[in-house]
């Protein structure tokens, strides 16, 4: 047997009308749509409907779509109960992923699997996703829960049950911006651990819980948390070129550059460039958009590396208020309705994903009495 390649690199193991992407060109499409113009033009719930659906609504569908997600972003006081009695200090992917699971149970068509039913589980979850995130939050600070405003759209009222405040418009573009950003990228970790999960038939709860528990490692959905938490410790821009060159000189990885399938430029680090530059000069202090320009200015021109949407995504949240460790929640909040799009496509040309293993290990041993056994160490 060939030696496989790690980490499935360069393997396809589905096909999938969702999302499109070229490594080499840096362009990213979704149903056929280039990322760069819908960022520039649309907003998340018209991005959502398209994910699901397969193309862009008329007028009275987008109406109809706005309406089924703005109604269904209540959860039930049962289930706030349970959120509620998880430790403040839990890690807040701990909660997202006790909160998808719990969730299920409180849906009485968590375990029906037909498409209309699909479908309508995937409008709930995508509205309630950031109802839970925003609740999680509040939770933690010790602080009231605020309802959710059906007057304001996905991301305004995400902020708006996050900081009890309602956003000014930058700060609700640049949070509608960040969602559309993140809501797909093709084969991902916590996509393919969704589809993996559900390819043995199990429930889309299922599916989606999965996904959270991928996303929560620091080389998926973490990664942006560590980008901040680099800027807090440099904490001035007279001090971010000495670091990131100590840094170097040591070997050590910079988080928030390179990226597995881009080559070049990943096209979502440019659009929340732009709007972390806006909100450096708006919101403040501007120190975390100057120490992120000087990083990206030592380890492009020199190491050739460029940015990924982790990067300015860390800068972005920060002038949204957002506190870091909850940065990989914000992008489950985003990644959900991707996360659904790509279970309903496999419930529907479903085959097992059951890969092969290279198997290193030993061969033809055979079964000895403990009594003449030799003394091995334990190696595991």
């Amino acid at each position: 047997m060939n030696e496989p390649l790690a980490g499935l690199e360069d393997v396809v193991i589905a096909s999938s009308s969702i999302c499109f992407i070229d490594g080499d060109k840096g362009i990213l499409r979704y149903r056929g749509y280039n990322v760069n113009e819908l960022a520039e033009k649309s907003n998340y719930e018209e991005v959502a409907y398209l994910l699901i659906h397969g193309y862009l609504p008329s007028a009275s569908q987008f109406a109809d779509f706005q309406k089924a997600l703005r109604q269904s972003r209540g959860v039930p006081a049962e289930f706030m109960k349970i959120i509620q009695s998880i430790p403040a200090k839990a890690d807040s992917m701990a909660w997202l992923r006790t909160a998808a699971s719990a969730l299920a149970t409180f849906d009485a068509e968590s375990e029906d699997n037909s498409e209309p039913a699909n479908l309508r589980k995937t409008i709930r979850l995508t509205a309630q996703f950031a109802t839970m995130a925003a609740a999680i939050e509040r939770i933690r600070r010790h602080e009231p829960v605020v309802a959710p405003d059906d007057h304001l759209d996905h991301a305004a009222n995400f902020l708006y049950m996050l900081t009890g405040k309602k956003p000014d418009e930058l700060s609700r573009r640049a949070m509608d911006i960040a969602l559309i950003l993140q809501a797909d990228h093709e084969l991902n970790a916590s996509t393919f651990a969704a589809r993996v999960t559900v390819s043995t038939l199990s429930d889309m709860y299922s599916g989606v819980t999965s996904a959270v528990g991928t996303l929560k490692g620091p080389l998926h959905g973490g990664a942006n948390q560590r980008v901040m938490e680099m800027l807090e410790k440099i904490g001035t821009s007279e001090k971010a070129e000495a670091f990131i060159r100590e840094q170097l000189a040591a070997k050590k990885k910079v988080m928030g550059f390179g990226h597995r399938v881009y080559t070049t430029i990943d096209p979502r680090a440019a659009i929340l460039k732009q709007k972390s530059k806006e909100l450096s000069q708006k919101v403040g202090p501007a120190k975390w958009y100057e120490m992120s320009e000087i990083i990206e200015k030592i380890m492009v021109n020199e190491k050739k590396i460029n940015p990924n949407l982790d990067f300015y995504s860390a800068t972005v949240f920060r002038y949204l208020g957002i506190g870091t460790d909850l940065y990989p929640v914000i992008f489950a909040i985003s990644r959900v309705v991707g996360w659904c799009t790509h279970i309903m496509e496999q419930y529907k040309n479903n085959r097992l994903i059951r890969p092969l293993s290279h198997y290193t290990g030993p061969q033809d041993l055979h079964y000895q009495a403990m009594a003449s056994r030799p003394s091995v160490a334990a190696t595991r």
